[in-house]
């Protein structure tokens, strides 16, 4: 019988399985994540070489003018050394990390989940996946307020394969873009696109592509042209915070 169950764990039937539990579904970028990987022996004793965690998150990707969704792995993190475990016991093992500042936004399409990977040697790998809340950072959710405030509003918010011009870490950028409906910049802008580059815990850097409206034969030439669009990288802190609407409005009006 023991062989017989052997056979089935290597093949995935009656093997360890591994449920995550984390503290809490929601977090603010930066933040600590904290919970529980909980093991569960099968029918025989197994082997786990490793525990590990990935953090996942969803990006379009666009082939042969065809867009479609795919997933890319944002960190990596190792919570467990070896261990053994014997038929039906219950292991709990606590983890903490702390989430990158670069991670995406989960609005609109965007997706963010934790991958648990319970690596078992000389049998089938059991796996766990949680979704999560991320919300901005307090620096980056103070700028998009500030946007916001100039009477703009999000039209469409999603992660997008990153052209090798960002030069960021990962395979992917996230872009935010708004239009005005009231303000200073109504009937002066099409549109505005925000581009989180860098983030830290007291910094941001961002890359603001300011779409102007067409006005006259050549505002028209130019759109064709995409001449009409100025790419303006910035940098704020959060001794910034109190006047980012005020150099927000300042840029975007220099290049209207």
């Amino acid at each position: 019988m023991s062989f017989f169950n052997k056979m089935l764990a290597s093949v995935g039937i009656g093997s360890s399985k591994v449920d995550t539990k984390l503290e809490k579904s929601s977090y603010e970028a930066g933040e600590i994540v904290r919970g529980e990987v909980e093991i569960y022996g099968g029918n025989v004793e197994q082997t786990v070489d490793a525990i590990f965690l990935t953090l996942y998150t969803t990006y379009i990707k666009e082939l042969d003018d065809t867009k479609y969704t795919s997933k890319a792995p944002i960190e990596h993190f190792r919570v467990s050394e070896g261990f053994k475990i014997g038929p039906n016991e219950r292991k709990t093992i606590p983890f903490s990390f702390q989430l990158p500042y670069e991670m995406p936004i989960t609005v609109g399409s965007t997706r963010v989940w934790i991958k648990t990977e319970l690596d078992i040697k000389s049998g089938a790998d059991s796996e766990d996946k949680d979704y999560i809340e991320i919300r901005p950072s307090r620096i980056a959710s103070s700028l998009l307020n500030a946007v916001t405030d100039l009477g703009l509003t999000l039209r469409k918010a999603d992660c997008e394969k990153a052209s090798y011009r960002y030069g960021g870490k990962y395979p992917f950028i996230q872009e935010f873009e708004f239009v005005p409906v009231s303000g200073p910049f109504r009937g002066i802008l099409d549109e505005l696109e925000i581009v989180f580059l860098a983030q830290s815990e007291n910094a941001v850097e961002i890359l603001m592509q300011v779409d102007r409206r067409a006005r006259g034969f050549g505002g028209f030439l130019a759109e064709a042209l995409d001449a009409d669009e100025s790419n303006v990288r910035l940098t704020f802190t959060l001794q910034d915070i109190p006047y980012l609407r005020d150099r927000l409005q300042q840029t975007i009006a220099k290049y209207s």
